[in-house]
């Protein structure tokens, strides 16, 4: 038995004490800030104070000062404007601060800071330290030795060289890589195209990167890839880290968000071609989402689905947005249900092309281990009960998927990093632990990446670095087995429905997925993959069972797929008919429609005929009663006349020399 010291980065609170006796506050809570180096500005060395003051004593409580004092007034308004925070929260941030504005802080303040040693147990009875190449299984396993011996261990630690026993599953081991590895980092970006694995970007000692370096999965060579200039469409590659990187059309790798030391106001989307080496801007419409780092990008068909993380101001995001790919396009997306809270640096998946899956993530002072499910098709989220094994809450982590299977690695909890690698199966929302490491290891770490491609025409998942106190550059990978990837289902219908109660059986022995209907007696007994002849015999009869299996559910769905297709066949004949039936329907009542305008109008216009008849006879009898008053005025005239006529008869007379009649006389006489 041998003792193997690994050395370490500082956990949180130490790491934070440390950063403050760097900048001069005294490293511990009890000590008062007298001020900080003279390398930091006005503005940071307040933000520092303000920061260590939160951490270490809580939201500032004491009344502001009343005399005329800038410093003192300055330094109570940044502590105050903290308001609630969180002191895990202010000791992150305050961490963070430091090393955007003096990233080698750490390798300087070795000389004065007591780093922890975490010793590792090496259970080996050939081998006392670990060579380069070296990861330690800790589950218990029979592995053949070079002379064809079987050495059995129970529950020890084994040692694997590279990739030298293909047999062992469900293992991380360290493959012999060759070349310049790329610097350390973390929070970077990774895709797989054509048996290479392109690393782009990332956080390096505080400092972000802009390089593109490539793995070649065939020879495990590095190699850093130059790019040339687009003097077609000149791009400038912005540092960055926190951002995903999108396999496309087989030749491009697409980036997109992630935080940057000058951030824009939007989401930026940029693709490099891998035929032409260059970088070139993504033209999209719409509107796009604010810039963030920490987001997942999921890509679901031709759109790629971007949901939370964290803006340039350090706030929290949940929202919910969507690219064409084809168009170009950006949607935000309503949601209804209760959607995730704002979180940044968790994991997403997509299951059967219609399931969104969130796991974990975190605030500054808070890690989560909830899953939370969209629903793509109602834009509903819900969030469904988790079986098995559930997870420690991280934020960090890295997963990839499997056929029904979803592996998370690494990722931390602001105390540690996580040791475990578990496997969900997406169907019945049940977890399992695959593997666990141990000691402070790369694998243990926050913003590592993970990736998925094939090994001797198997599926391995392949890491590269993260920070878990120091910055790595290590390539680690698994072969996942028949027993990580086949989860038995219990009894009732699954927690999503993939549309499908078959998978495809491939490898062998592996990727034999099944999933059992409710009430289905069944039970798959789990298959220890050790390389000797007699299990191997048996894993390939319990294959073939579960192959026949398969296809006999197989048939039966392909005969309920028939009956259900020749219903459609026939509610789609009905459908049409009674289009047709509608049409003339439709016809028809367009014709009365037509008709009963026409008679609406005609009775407008005998409306009018008759309200002009009415005005004419109204007319009529009023000149009827002018007529009738004219007639009596006329003959009232007319009387006058002929009385006055009569009257002054005599005068006419004698003027004309007509004699007077004696009446005459004697009427004038008289």
């Amino acid at each position: 038995m041998a003792m193997a010291r690994a050395s370490s980065g500082l956990a949180y609170p130490d790491r934070f004490y440390a950063a403050a006796t760097y900048a001069g506050f005294g490293g511990s809570p009890k000590s008062s800030s007298k001020g900080v180096t003279s390398k930091f500005s006005n503005d940071v060395a307040l933000l520092l104070y303000a920061l260590y003051q939160q951490a270490t004593v809580g939201p500032c409580s004491i009344p502001k000062p009343r005399g005329w004092s800038p410093v003192e007034q300055s330094k109570w308004t940044s502590w105050n404007g903290l308001g609630n925070m969180a002191s895990i929260e202010a000791m992150r941030l305050f961490v963070k601060i430091l090393e955007e504005e003096d990233p080698g802080w750490y390798s300087r303040a070795a000389n004065f800071i007591s780093e922890p040693v975490v010793d590792v147990e090496m259970n080996n009875p050939k081998t006392d330290l670990p060579s380069k190449n070296e990861v330690t299984l800790p589950e218990t396993k029979t592995i053949p030795t070079e002379n064809g011996n079987s050495m059995e261990t129970h529950d020890k630690d084994i040692m694997v060289e590279g990739l030298g026993l293909v047999g062992v599953y469900d293992q991380w081991v360290d493959p012999p890589v060759s070349g310049q590895r790329p610097k350390p980092r973390y929070e970077h970006a990774a895709a797989v195209i054509d048996d290479k694995m392109y690393i782009f970007g990332g956080n390096h000692n505080g400092r972000y990167l802009n390089d593109l370096q490539t793995l070649d999965l065939r020879n495990w060579t590095w190699s850093k890839v130059e790019v040339k200039p687009n003097s077609e469409s000149p791009v400038t590659v912005t540092p960055c880290a926190g951002h995903s990187l999108i396999p496309w059309e087989g030749n491009k790798l697409i980036s997109i968000a992630g935080h940057s030391k000058d951030p824009s106001e939007v989401i930026n989307v940029k693709a490099f071609d891998l035929q032409t080496n260059t970088w070139s801007p993504m033209k999209t419409y719409g509107k796009p989402p604010v810039s963030r780092g920490g987001q997942s990008v999921t890509l679901v068909g031709g759109n790629l689905v971007i949901f939370g993380g964290q803006d340039g101001n350090r706030t929290l995001l949940n929202d919910l947005h969507i690219l064409d790919l084809e168009t170009m396009t950006w949607d935000e997306i309503e949601t209804i249900g209760v959607s995730p809270s704002p979180r940044s640096d968790h994991a997403a998946a997509v299951h059967a092309e219609r399931y969104l899956l969130i796991f974990g993530g975190g605030t500054h002072a808070t890690c989560f281990n909830d899953l939370h499910v969209l629903d793509l098709k109602t834009m509903e989220w819900s969030r469904p009960s988790q079986q098995g094994e559930i997870p420690s809450p991280r934020a960090g982590h890295a997963g990839v998927t499997v056929g029904e299977s979803w592996f998370i690695v690494g990722g931390g909890d602001n105390k540690s990093g996580v040791s475990e690698t578990v496997v969900l199966n997406m169907s019945t929302l049940s977890w399992s632990v695959v593997t666990t490491v141990q000691g402070r290891v790369p694998l243990a770490s926050e913003g590592l990446s993970l990736v998925l491609s094939s090994y001797n025409g198997e599926d391995v998942l392949v890491s590269f670095g993260g920070y878990n106190g120091r910055y790595n550059n290590e390539v680690n990978l698994l072969k996942p087995s028949h027993k990580s990837t086949l989860q038995a289902t219990k009894s009732g219908t699954p927690a999503l429905d993939s549309g499908s109660g078959v998978q495809n059986a491939t490898n062998g022995t592996r990727d034999v997925e099944l999933e059992f209907e409710a009430g289905q007696d069944a039970k798959i007994r789990e298959i220890s993959m050790d390389n000797n002849e007699p299990q191997t015999n048996e894993v390939e009869e319990v294959s073939e069972r579960l192959i026949s299996a398969l296809k006999a559910e197989k048939e039966e769905l392909e005969s309920e797929l028939n009956k259900e297709k020749s219903q459609s066949l026939e509610l789609k004949q009905e459908l049409i008919e009674a289009e047709s039936k509608n049409t003339e329907l439709y016809k028809e009542l367009q014709s009365v429609r037509g008709q009963l305008a026409a008679e609406q109008s005609r009775c407008f216009k005998l409306e009018v005929d008759v309200a002009e008849l009415r005005q004419k006879l109204q007319t009529m009898d009023t000149l009827q009663k002018e007529l009738e008053i004219l007639q009596r005025q006329k003959a009232a005239s007319e009387e006058a006349y002929a009385k006055q006529k009569q009257s002054s008869g005599g005068v006419w007379g004698w003027l004309a020399g007509q004699p007077t009649s004696p009446a005459q006389k004697t009427n004038n006489a008289s």
